[in-house]
């Protein structure tokens, strides 16, 4: 275990210093002025490379396993007869690995730091008008519809273009139709959702299933869930902003008759 500690912390700076290097070659040679705070500043980077280091041994002993067994119980032929009475082969079969992957969706993005970032500056920048957690919530039901809906692909073996094209569409067709304010923030929402919390648990989740499930591939069907944890936030965050448009509308509409 030390052994590993120590390893991981030697990458991590290898990870973190080429970045210290470029922003103090930047400051040194170009900007040409010390750096503001230079201690505090010191003092972050050793905290970012320590806390980098423990995070990553976290994800390899914590959040990977949980997720994998989870998706491994979870599709059990003997844990689906137990809870199906039909063909434990049969998509229906599978119905609790869906229910987990839109929780576990659901919770992990609530909990992403760099999705409550841009909340507060969302609010912010809408003087208020656009809640924060109103935006998280939102965000999150987008995550946590994507992880079901790849886990029902994964299960029944659809082609993961498909299901990219038609989101892809709706996407497009929902950006045509929104403000650009918020099209600008449904797409960055749909990025901060793939961060250090969700990223490890939905890539566990989507090589366990596909480890277990007869004919299935983890390195062509495991993976994919993460574009459609990407995409479905977007489509979620434009819905919401059109509903409201809608609702601020029929309220006008009534107010003048």
């Amino acid at each position: 275990m030390i052994k590993e500690i120590l390893y991981t912390f030697l990458s991590t700076i290898q990870d973190v210093a080429p970045i210290v290097l470029l922003i103090g070659t930047f400051q040194i040679f170009v900007i040409k002025k010390s750096i503001p705070d230079l201690k505090k500043v010191l003092l972050g980077v050793v905290l970012v490379i320590f806390g980098l280091t423990f995070f990553l041994i976290g994800l390899e002993k914590a959040l990977f396993p949980v997720g994998e067994i989870m998706a491994i119980q979870l599709s059990n032929p003997d844990f689906t007869a137990k809870h199906y009475s039909g063909n434990p082969t049969d998509w229906q079969a599978y119905y609790w690995v869906y229910i987990f992957a839109g929780l576990i969706g659901f919770s992990t993005t609530m909990a992403e730091p760099s999705l409550k970032a841009v909340a507060i500056k969302a609010n912010e920048v809408s003087g208020g008008t656009l809640e924060e957690l109103t935006l998280r919530i939102v965000v999150a039901l987008g995550a946590g519809v994507a992880l079901a809906v790849g886990s029902h692909r994964i299960v029944i073996g659809n082609s993961l273009t498909t299901y990219l094209i038609v989101c892809y569409l709706i996407v497009i067709i929902q950006t045509i139709f929104s403000k650009k304010d918020m099209v600008a923030l449904a797409y960055d929402s749909g990025g901060v959702t793939t961060s250090t919390v969700t990223v490890p648990i939905v890539a566990a989740l989507g090589l366990g299933l596909a480890s277990v499930i007869p004919g299935r591939s983890p390195a062509i069907d495991g993976f994919g869930l993460i574009a459609l944890v990407c995409m479905f936030p977007i489509i979620t965050v434009l819905g919401y902003a059109q509903f409201k448009s809608l609702i601020i509308f029929i309220n006008k509409k009534r107010q003048k008759v």
